[in-house]
């Protein structure tokens, strides 16, 4: 018999870290290879790790909610197979580096983007590692070192993250009324239930926030007429399960016709990094998903400028369908370059989503609702019951003005009003 250590694989190059969130095998329990072992939780997606042997769970290393390393042993497997290591379990999925955000390699001294030298953690002989971003931040805000090292940090390790040194800053320059105020604002009696936050939750909350304050939200608005849309596909619904064994919803449409939108105005598929804006060849779709236990998810359709119709609906159906299952590979919620968010499946009327960083631009979608409206043609006005529907765009003001996100709403609004139906 051997025994073998199970890890948690690379789930990403900005993922350091998952927490367990579910055992799916006890000890003393058989497992067989590829069958799931356990449900963990990262900052960027829920995923399930199966075991790499067939084999008995003899000793769970870590307990539900306790957080562990990449590439740390969280399990031993007992089994007649014969295995020098314990192999990867998604060598595939690699995704890319956060661009905001650079990662140097704690083994070698590199360079920033603006030629400066970033200390690697070894070269700093013992004094804390801090990222070229909280670097950047302290030296803007004039910190010096010996202050910066007094900071409680909160990441691995005492490590003092860009949401610390922010918090710091605050609190620096927070009048004393004002924290006064703040301590007096909440008041829990005996009847209050307080309900703990869920790791998906505080994380959707840090970065609502950071996003907020990274980037100034301007949204526009259209009301778009989507009479042709809703006839074609109440027409066409059934067939097209028949045929393609796939449901018609709206969302392919919606991505075909923001895929056209983009490609007219290649400027609002950007993300800003410092002083220099990064455009993306690629549209890369994020569609947030609302998940079951009331969380948010948002999977991203690649490269759907090269996609066909039928292709984008299978996919938009498979990553909906996983998304609530909990089965979303780590490379499927990376990489997005422009989101849309479908308010009208909740009847909300419309709505100003929050940009989700580093993308520029999120496009939300409202309830399809009958209404009279004003038709103009040629042989005189009349008024007509029509299927409309408010459609909005948040974007980011620092790169998107006003008339460059004008016009790709408008630029939207037509290729969903004069839809090419497949």
């Amino acid at each position: 018999m051997a025994t073998t250590e199970i890890i948690i694989p690379k789930l990403g190059e900005s993922v350091i870290e998952a927490t367990i969130t579910r055992w799916l095998k006890n000890e003393g329990e058989t497992i067989k290879e590829d069958e799931p072992l356990v449900e963990i939780a990262t900052d960027k997606v829920d995923s399930e790790i199966p075991s790499p042997v067939s084999g008995t769970l003899v000793k769970k290393l870590f307990a539900e909610g306790d957080i562990v390393s990449i590439g740390q042993a969280f399990a031993i497997i007992e089994s007649e197979q014969v295995t020098a290591t314990s192999p990867s379990v998604t060598k595939e999925v690699i995704a890319p580096p956060e661009i905001s955000v650079p990662q140097p390699d704690s083994s070698f001294v590199a360079e920033n983007r603006s030629g400066q030298i970033i200390e690697s953690a070894e070269s700093l002989k013992g004094t804390r590692f801090y990222s070229p971003l909280v670097r950047s931040i302290a030296k803007q805000e004039n910190i010096p070192m010996k202050v910066l090292d007094t900071i409680t940090g909160s990441g691995k390790d005492d490590r003092l993250t860009k949401e610390d040194l922010l918090d710091f800053l605050q609190k620096k320059t927070k009048p004393v009324s004002d924290s006064i105020i703040s301590e007096q604002v909440l008041s829990i009696s005996g009847e209050d239930q307080i309900i703990e936050m869920t790791r998906i939750r505080q994380l959707t909350a840090q970065h609502m926030v950071r996003s907020v304050q990274t980037s100034p939200h301007v949204t526009s608005f259209l009301e778009v007429d989507m009479t042709g849309v809703v006839q074609w596909r109440e027409k066409n619904k059934e067939d097209y399960q028949k045929k393609y064994n796939q449901k018609l919803t709206f969302t392919p449409i919606f991505i075909c016709a923001m895929a056209r939108a983009v490609t007219d105005f290649p400027m609002i598929n950007v993300s800003v990094d410092g002083s220099k804006i990064i455009l993306h060849p690629k549209i890369n779709v994020g569609m947030a998903v609302a998940l079951p236990n009331f969380n948010l998810i948002v999977p991203v359709v690649k490269n759907v400028g090269q996609k066909n119709f039928h292709e984008i609906v299978s996919e938009v159906n498979d990553l909906a369908e996983r998304s609530r299952k909990s089965k979303l590979l780590p490379d499927e919620v990376f990489g997005g370059t422009i989101s849309i968010t479908n308010l009208g499946s909740f009847n909300t009327t419309a709505g100003t989503p929050i940009i989700n960083q580093p993308q520029a631009a999120i496009v939300a979608v409202g309830l399809i609702k009958k209404r009279p409206v004003v038709i103009e043609s040629p042989e005189g006005d009349m008024i007509a019951i029509r299927s409309i529907m408010i459609m909005s765009v948040t974007y980011d003001h620092r790169v998107i003005d006003g008339a460059l996100g004008g016009q790709f709403l408008s630029r939207l609004k037509h290729y969903l009003e004069n839809f090419d139906h497949p």
